[in-house]
């Protein structure tokens, strides 16, 4: 199974589905929202990439919080819906 996670810094529902998905050992991609300035971010490891607002509403525009995850390019929704796929509370 892949996942594709868009995610931003400092963001604890983030912090979790990245670690819900590394628990499940589900290799990921993440799309890392450029929310400030690239400056302000930490450095990208191979797995990140940055990505504009836009282009994240281009995938789904009724994105409005985030993480927004898919797996095996089946969308899931957020982290509480990544949870209640895999059964977590």
């Amino acid at each position: 199974m892949i996942a594709e996670i868009y995610s931003k810094p400092n963001c604890p529902y983030c912090t979790k589905a990245k670690a819900l998905l590394k628990l499940k050992n589900i290799t990921y991609q993440e799309f890392v929202v450029n929310t400030g300035t690239p400056i302000n971010y930490p450095q990208l490891s191979e797995n990140q990439h940055f990505v504009t607002k836009d282009q994240l509403l281009e995938r789904i525009p009724t994105a409005r919080t985030l993480p927004q995850i898919w797996l095996n390019d089946e969308y899931i929704g957020g982290y509480t819906e990544l949870a209640a796929h895999f059964g977590v509370k």
